[in-house]
């Protein structure tokens, strides 16, 4: 390597460096945008794949661990259906439908904003599949905003776990998120979760940057 090609490449790391650096001293956070899509149980998945079915890898998703499955299931509603919600793995106790308040409309079902998990008193959906159909009685979610955090993050900016925090965006359709809650963990990648509604509302894409607003 030429002394001129080396000067040029340490100029490169330098401002890939700082622009990392200055994300980090301002709390910015990468976005993930969330689609539609349904978390199966054990018991559920037999009953719409066959008994012992096992789901196939699509793709790994940020989030260490989780996964798209190739398999996509219908949901049905008393107003309407859609088909090809991609299935999420791995396999959780509860089966858990995560749709936007656009796709409540359709489907004629009212999903609360709640925290993953928190399925008390939500509605219930028809979930089809290749071998079966399953009624649920409750679980159907539009999915609250958060933040996954991991723990040497929280601690570097005094970020605690189910903190809410407000959190800004800077592009042409700039909005400030109220109410996000932040969920630490030394099992997570640093992201924001946004669904597909709040994505289009302020122009968000997969891996753009927004930034904590200590509230």
């Amino acid at each position: 390597m030429s002394y001129c090609d080396e000067k040029i490449v340490n100029e490169v790391t330098k401002k890939v460096l700082k622009k990392i650096k200055k994300y980090e001293s301002n709390n910015y956070i990468p976005i993930g945008v969330s689609n539609r899509h349904i978390h199966l149980c054990r018991k559920d998945l037999n009953l719409l794949f066959g008994l012992g079915y096992r789901l196939t890898k699509l793709k790994d998703l940020n989030q260490p661990g989780q996964f798209a499955a190739k398999e996509t299931v219908t949901i049905i509603g008393p107003k309407g259906i859609i088909e090809n919600v991609r299935i999420l793995g791995p396999l959780r106790n509860n089966t858990q439908v995560e749709i936007s308040l656009n796709d409540g409309f359709k489907l004629g079902v009212k999903p609360p904003v709640r925290e993953s998990g928190n399925l008390e008193n939500t509605p219930g959906i028809f979930v089809k599949g290749p071998k079966g159909v399953v009624e649920l009685k409750r679980g159907v979610i539009a999915a609250l905003r958060h933040i996954h955090m991991p723990k040497d993050y929280a601690a570097k900016f005094g970020f605690k776990d189910k903190q809410m925090v407000s959190v800004i965006n800077n592009n042409i359709r700039k909005v400030t998120f109220h109410n996000v809650l932040i969920r630490v963990s030394d099992k997570y990648n640093l992201e924001m979760h946004i669904d597909i509604d709040e994505a289009n509302c302020c122009g968000l894409s997969n891996g753009d940057k927004v930034k904590i607003l200590k509230n």
